[in-house]
């Protein structure tokens, strides 16, 4: 079973817009379980812009499905996972400027930095995912960080599912295979939808975790969000 894992970000870019409370980020995560979510994402961000670190530690209270953590593992975010020690915690490589996650980590590069963190995280008693390009090269590299599991950066597949579906999932197939081999899970995540989630699935049956944000935020806008929920779950038991 794939569960899927809701960032909570866009939430809290509404609530931030006016300065409030208004939605309740942490309401909103306890009713997205609720709704059936098996996971809860959070990106905090050096700027705040969206998830607060405060709300991180307030979610971690209250979240009882597993609470996953994104973000560059810079001292403030490693702090942070120290205090929280959350079910998954999922390295990026974004610059504090990035608007969203545009790439996966280089991992040949940046293989002996990101094994002393994944050391460090796994003895909190935290699973490690290696956010990850979906290039065979990586891969290896990233089974050597001691990383439990990697997720697969979704962007090209999203771009080309409407062109030619096949050959937009197909290098996520190869290295999907080349996981099973090393022993990786498999996560997934960004720009997947309810149009092109199930296609993913039903060809990567390995899949583990997917973490949906942006749009299923938006789709809640027409559905609401306990229908919204609920259909992502049924395209990943289709």
């Amino acid at each position: 079973m794939t569960k899927l894992s809701v960032n909570i970000n866009k939430i809290a870019t509404l609530r931030n817009a006016r300065g409030a409370n208004n939605p309740n980020v942490v309401q909103v995560a306890l009713d997205c379980e609720r709704f059936g979510a098996q996971g809860i994402t959070v990106h905090p961000r050096p700027d705040e812009r969206h998830i607060r670190y405060q709300d991180v530690v307030d979610l971690a209270e209250v979240v009882c499905t597993e609470f996953n953590i994104e973000g560059y593992p810079d001292a403030r975010f490693m702090e942070l996972i120290r205090t929280v020690k959350p079910a998954q915690a999922t390295l990026v490589p974004d610059p504090p400027t990035a608007i969203t996650s545009n790439t996966g980590w280089d991992t040949l590069l940046h293989q002996a930095m990101l094994q002393d963190i994944v050391a460090e995280l796994k003895e909190l008693g935290t699973r490690v995912s290696i956010f990850i390009n979906p290039e065979a090269r990586f891969f290896e590299p990233a089974k050597k960080t001691g990383t439990d599991r990697v997720e697969l950066y979704t962007e090209p597949y999203a771009t080309g599912y409407p062109i030619d579906r096949a050959r937009a999932v197909q290098p996520y197939v190869e290295v999907a295979k080349l996981a099973a081999e090393l022993g990786l899970g498999l996560n997934a995540g960004h720009d997947l939808d309810l149009h092109n989630l199930a296609y993913l699935k039903q060809q990567i049956p390995q899949l583990l975790e997917v973490s949906i944000g942006h749009a299923l935020v938006c789709d809640a806008l027409y559905y609401g969000l306990e229908n919204t929920v609920q259909l992502y779950r049924r395209q990943l038991e289709l």
